[in-house]
């Protein structure tokens, strides 16, 4: 049996069509059934499946402030006032991790929209300027990693970049092009499907396995265990 269902995708559409305080309290209910309680479900269970290959990152089943993301919206700097994702986030971040922005691995279940993720997503300046700097030192490690035929066959980098090089790197640079990156971040598209599919956690975690160079390269440039 898998983690989550039609109902899942069921109630995530209906919210999007619904994204008022009215509605998400009268289906709480469905909300804890479909949304919350598979989430932390699959949390745990991917503790036990990621012990082998990332003991230093924190799959955390608690309905707060653990690795599934908050339901509620930050809205304060937003135009978009709804006040609901109309996702699930699970963020498993590193164990000295505080936040999102922390290295981590990443689901996300959302209608038409899901797919695994790795790395580190809009880093402070100081830990970008330290991954550039890695880079620079270790040019061959980095395309290793970067490159690994299993990390290259399940994910492909993405993220935003800068329209020019970085301050206090060489513009001609033969990594440039990586150096220019703002997130250092990859991606696996998976179809509503494969959400709901009983082999959702074996999948997953073979395609966290696969990025172990790159976040073993990450975890390197910023002095922290992997």
């Amino acid at each position: 049996m898998g983690y989550f269902t039609k109902e899942t995708f069921e109630y995530l559409e209906n919210l999007a069509l619904n994204n008022d305080r009215q509605w998400f309290e009268a289906n709480r209910e469905n909300y804890e059934r479909y949304v919350r309680e598979p989430a932390l479900d699959f949390i745990a269970d991917m503790g036990d499946a990621m012990e082998s290959f990332a003991p230093h990152f924190m799959p955390l089943a608690k309905k707060i402030g653990g690795s599934l993301m908050r339901v509620q919206r930050d809205t304060r700097f937003s135009r978009d006032k709804s006040p609901y994702k109309t996702n699930i986030g699970i963020h498993i971040r590193h164990e000295v991790g505080k936040d999102v922005h922390a290295p981590g691995y990443y689901l996300h279940i959302e209608p038409g929209a899901c797919f695994a993720g790795v790395g580190i997503w809009h880093p402070d300046p100081d830990t970008l300027f330290r991954i550039r700097s890695f880079i620079v030192e270790n040019p061959e490690k980095w395309l290793k990693s970067r490159d690994d035929e299993d990390f290259c066959k399940h994910f492909r980098i993405e993220g935003d970049s800068l329209a020019n090089p970085p301050r206090g790197f060489e513009k001609e640079h033969p990594l440039v092009e990586d150096l220019k990156r703002k997130d250092f971040t990859a991606m696996n598209a998976l179809d509503d499907m494969d959400a709901i599919s009983k082999n959702l956690l074996q999948d997953v975690a073979k395609k966290f396995r696969s990025a172990s160079p790159f976040m073993s390269f990450l975890c390197g440039s910023l002095g922290i265990r992997f």
